[in-house]
């Protein structure tokens, strides 16, 4: 283990400009963005913020404005945080002596002293920020870049694969999956790689003919244009690459607005689905990844260009929107699950409950950091 984190560290290390920049430009950005939806409607709601942070610990520099918010960098750039008016961490745990001590004054503009609907749109700001975010970046993508295709045609199939059993022929194009239409070669592959082991039926055009064929995806290992290796269904095709086959679509801003929303719903879908595998035990949980992950996928991405690590940030923004909304007390699902009991209940939990809960948040937040990092050692060494 000691000389598979050597190995890690000395990945990362030699990738100072390649890893660690491409990285921080894209943590910062989902970082920015996450903290600006709870500041944003924080100011609206007429809550006082105290600090805005990018990341943790001492302060590395920092201004502040008009309203009298810290906005400062800090030296581990591992995440952020909104501090508030009446607040006693970054974690937004209330301070029971700085409540009791305040003026009916100080009380309008105390986080601890709105009601819970305000309190729970100001927390819910920041995943709804980040899926916003997403959006807006799919947006531009697909407007700036248009939309790129490949027809679903076949050009080789593997024998002893499961298109191979299937029937299917060099020159076939698939026209639907599961009578759902199929737009492009890409648009197939997504289906099939979430399905591995699933039998679909997919309409084909052969000639002047429609078939219909069925196949079950095998979940193989498959190594990207990186060398990272990932579990997907896998029908044992290839695309045929033929002039009329590749082409970009340009769209409209409307339709890219549309486009960018259908993708961002696909990476929360395929999230929550392999989530939900990881519990129900059909999908390994090694492919959860931490920081070092991220460094190493920003660094390889940026090799390709600016678009293409634009388009990791929106992915990584859905994924912290996601895991925010988790209900464990510290992250800001467990404050909409305590602000919930709140509304049922018509009083809040009480501190030492609150408390706990916090505790209990703290440990399985930090469970989840090191089982990350531990993956993140094993996939880096092994690469």
């Amino acid at each position: 283990m000691a000389d598979a984190f050597v190995n890690s560290f000395n990945t990362l290390s030699h990738g100072l400009v390649g890893y660690i920049i491409p990285f921080l430009f894209v943590l910062t950005i989902v970082v920015f963005f996450h903290e600006l939806g709870h500041f944003l409607v924080a100011r609206w709601a007429g809550v006082k913020v105290l600090t805005f942070s990018l990341g943790f610990g001492p302060e590395l520099f920092g201004f502040n404005d008009r309203q009298g918010t810290r906005w400062k960098v800090s030296a581990i750039p591992l995440g952020g945080y909104v501090k508030f008016f009446g607040d006693d961490s970054e974690a937004s745990t209330p301070s029971s002596e700085t409540l009791a001590g305040m003026s009916e004054e100080d009380r309008k503009h105390s986080f601890h002293h709105k009601k819970v609907g305000p309190r729970a749109a100001i927390v819910a700001a920041g995943p709804i920020a980040n899926f916003l975010l997403a959006i807006a970046i799919f947006t531009a993508l697909f407007t700036f870049f248009g939309k790129p295709s490949t027809t679903a045609r076949v050009d080789t199939v593997q024998a002893g694969s499961a298109a191979a059993a299937a029937g299917f022929q060099s020159g076939d194009v698939v026209m639907a999956i599961d009578g759902d239409a199929i737009g492009s070669f890409s648009e197939m592959q997504r289906i099939v790689s979430i399905r591995a082991g699933e039998k679909l039926t997919f309409t084909v055009k052969r000639g002047d003919s429609t078939l219909q064929l069925q196949g079950t995806p095998e979940l193989k290992e498959v190594k990207d244009n990186f060398g990272n290796m990932h579990r997907l269904g896998v029908l044992g095709i290839t695309r045929a690459t033929n002039p009329g086959d590749v082409l970009t679509e340009r769209v409209n801003p409307a339709t890219a607005l549309w486009l960018g929303i259908k993708e961002t719903w696909f990476v929360v879908d395929r999230t929550l689905a392999y989530i939900g595998g990881v519990f129900a035990g059909r999908e390994a949980a090694d492919q959860v990844g931490g920081p070092l992950r991220i460094a190493q996928i920003s660094g390889q991405v940026a090799t390709i260009g600016l678009a293409a690590l634009v388009h990791l940030a929106a992915v990584l923004s859905i994924s912290i929107g996601l895991l925010n909304l988790f209900p464990v007390p510290l992250l800001d699902g467990g404050h909409l699950l305590f602000y919930t009991v709140e509304a049922v209940r018509g009083r809040p939990l009480s501190e030492r409950a609150q408390e706990m809960g916090f505790r209990i948040g703290l440990g399985l937040v930090l469970m989840l950091m090191v089982f990350a990092t531990y993956n993140d050692i094993l996939h880096l060494a092994a690469s």
